[in-house]
């Protein structure tokens, strides 16, 4: 049996494909790692202390450009993995990411006319980077 060029060049670009889809499902979990990591207490947190509605527990709240504090885990519990390909170029372009559907994450993110910005999203991604950095690195053979 004689395998041809063109056979070997559709077999390594269908390799090539899988390992990016792969890779982009890998990364997108690994920045859903990171959004729990920042949007754990684990740092803490300088803003008041209320009492969480209905219970006779308490919790710190951020302050002003600190990460959303955890009061009922909601946001952190959200996100979902998000990867995305497109085509573009005249090949395919792998995205990893996130999404939630809270209606109140963006309004934390950059704030509103009643309350500063509890910035997260690029505290995400700077803890991601490493981990995704490391996956897109690995050698396709």
């Amino acid at each position: 049996m004689e395998v041809s060029f063109k056979q070997v060049h559709q077999q390594v670009l269908q390799t090539i494909e899988r390992q990016a889809k792969s890779r982009t499902i890998r990364a997108a979990n690994a920045i859903k790692k990171a959004s729990n990591a920042v949007l754990s207490n684990a740092g803490g947190r300088s803003g008041k202390i209320y009492r969480k509605p209905h219970t006779s527990s308490t919790y710190r709240a951020s302050a002003p450009g600190e990460s959303p504090a955890l009061r009922t885990g909601h946001l952190r519990a959200s996100w979902r993995p998000l990867p995305i390909s497109e085509m573009a170029g005249g090949g395919k372009v792998y995205t990893p990411g996130i999404h939630t559907d809270v209606p109140y994450a963006p309004m934390l993110e950059d704030g509103t006319p009643k309350m500063a910005a509890r910035p997260y999203a690029d505290k995400i991604k700077q803890e991601a980077w490493p981990e995704v950095k490391q996956i897109y690195e690995q050698p396709y053979f």
